[in-house]
C-alpha cells in the first residue's frame, strides 16, 4: 500500500488530505494519506504533496528538519502547490531555501499580490480544469527536462519533472480530483 504525505507546515494541508482521499476512492486506490512534519516521517512515504504558504518558512523548516534530504535520497514523488512551486524550483527570484527538484526559475507572487487573486480556466493534461491562484508564482523558464503541463497568459503555471510536478494553482480548492489523481498515478508507478 503506497503512502501520501501531506507536508503539515502551513497552507491548506487538510484540503489536500480531503481531495486525495477522495481522488483515492475515486480510482480506486488502496493507499494511507497522512500529515507528516518530520524527516522520519516524510521518509515513510513515497509521495509528498507541499502545499501553499509562505514559501520562505517553509523552505527553511524543511531545511532545518532534513525533509529535502530524505526526498532526494529516498526518491520520493514531490507535487508543490504554489508556494510548494517555488520550493521545488531551481531558482528564484528571491534569496531562499529550494529543494531544487525541478529545473524551472519561479517568480514569487508572479501575478501580483492578495488583492489581484483570480480564478481561471486553464488547459492542462489534455482538459479544461479550474485553476485558483492566490498569490500565484508562475515559471519564466524552464530546463530542457521539464515538461511545460499548462500555461496562463504564455506564463508557465504547471510542470512536472520526473517524479516531481508543480502547480502554480490550488486544486485542492475546487471540487476536481483529477490532478489529485494523476500525481496518485505517478506516485503508483514510481513504486512499481
Amino acid at each position: 500500500m503506497i503512502k501520501i504525505g501531506i507536508l503539515n507546515l502551513q497552507g491548506d494541508v487538510q484540503e489536500h488530505l480531503d481531495a486525495t482521499n477522495k481522488a483515492m476512492a475515486k480510482i480506486k486506490i488502496q493507499a494511507k494519506t497522512l500529515k507528516v512534519e518530520t524527516a522520519e516521517e516524510v521518509s515513510k512515504c513515497n509521495g509528498i504533496i507541499i502545499s501553499g504558504g509562505e514559501s520562505t518558512v517553509i523552505g527553511k523548516l524543511i531545511k532545518e528538519e532534513g525533509i529535502d534530504q530524505v526526498i532526494r535520497e529516498n526518491n520520493i514523488a514531490v507535487w508543490g502547490t504554489c508556494a510548494g512551486m517555488i520550493i521545488v524550483g531551481r531558482k528564484t527570484d528571491y534569496q531562499q531555501p529550494l529543494i531544487g527538484l525541478i529545473d524551472m526559475n519561479v517568480k514569487r507572487n508572479g501575478f501580483g499580490g492578495q488583492k489581484l487573486s483570480f480564478e481561471k480556466e486553464i488547459e492542462i493534461l489534455g482538459d479544461k480544469f479550474p485553476g485558483i491562484f492566490i498569490r500565484a508564482p508562475y515559471a519564466h523558464s524552464v530546463g530542457d527536462k521539464t515538461e511545460i503541463l499548462a500555461r496562463v497568459n504564455d506564463r508557465i503555471v504547471a510542470v512536472r519533472e520526473g517524479n516531481c510536478l508543480a502547480t502554480a494553482f490550488h486544486p485542492e480548492l475546487t471540487k476536481d480530483t483529477r490532478i489529485h489523481e494523476y500525481f496518485i498515478k505517478e506516485v503508483l508507478n514510481c513504486v512499481e
